[in-house]
């Protein structure tokens, strides 16, 4: 429960920082073009991450994000952060971070322990684009 209230800041930062422009058309199907990589072809993960979906990131991004989810199909269905807990705990802020949609539906918050490109313990942080998206990025 110690990372709560850090969770609980990253959440508040990330609903007041402005979204970055971008054209939103353009990220509505993958994939979304330069400057994003697909996760799958830069590191050793799965290119279908159940839970999050087949993911692209600008790499100057890193390890915030945000990494574009799309769905089987290849629709945008969420934009996820991946905040390492350490920096947070250490007063970094990830100000301003863009997001694939302005829609979004609703947010899950929750830990995770490390993975190939962000190896540090860090909070998922995932935007869902519409009432469907968490389904169909599940499985």
């Amino acid at each position: 429960m110690k990372f709560l209230p850090i969770l609980f800041t990253t959440v508040s930062l990330l609903a007041a920082a402005p979204a970055v422009a971008h054209d939103e058309e353009t990220l509505k199907e993958a994939p979304p073009g330069e400057p994003y990589v697909k996760v799958s072809d830069a590191l050793p993960l799965p290119e279908f991450i159940p839970g999050l979906g087949t993911l692209f990131v600008d790499p100057e991004t890193l390890p915030a994000g945000p990494f574009l989810a799309y769905d089987h199909d290849g629709k945008l269905s969420a934009t996820v952060y991946m905040t390492p807990l350490e920096e947070l705990q250490n007063g970094t802020a990830y100000d301003g971070l863009s997001i694939g949609s302005h829609t979004v539906s609703g947010v899950d918050i929750y830990y995770n322990a490390g993975h190939p490109g962000v190896d540090k313990p860090h909070a998922h942080v995932v935007l869902y684009h519409d009432a469907d998206a968490k389904g169909r990025l599940a499985e």
